[in-house]
């Protein structure tokens, strides 16, 4: 029993714990649209990190543009970015967002 509460707590801990993201090139799109993500409501800002999507905290989805522009909107497109931040309670709060293309 007490291996079962210490591997509970072990566990709980690092699903709280910060992942620091250097910058880094990853896909960015609506999380909703494009990566699946179902969490929220509406169109929602994602980006990928390693092949896990995230919602993004700290940026907002038409800070880059609008968001349904048919050529380069995150609801129909998935662009890539320099990004960097922390993955935080399964959430990216990025300090940092620069478009590459």
């Amino acid at each position: 029993m007490k291996k079962i509460i210490i591997l509970s707590f072990i566990a709980l801990l690092a699903c709280n714990q910060k992942s620091k993201v250097s910058v880094l090139e990853a896909p960015i799109a609506c999380g909703q649209c494009l990566f699946e993500l179902d969490s929220e409501e509406g169109c929602s800002l994602a980006v990928k990190v390693l092949d896990k999507p995230y919602f993004v905290d700290g940026f907002g989805i038409d800070d880059f543009g609008d968001a349904h522009d048919e050529n380069t909107g995150f609801c129909n497109v998935v662009r890539t970015a320099k990004i960097e931040g922390v993955i935080e309670n399964d959430r990216f709060v990025a300090s940092s967002i620069v478009m590459v293309d």
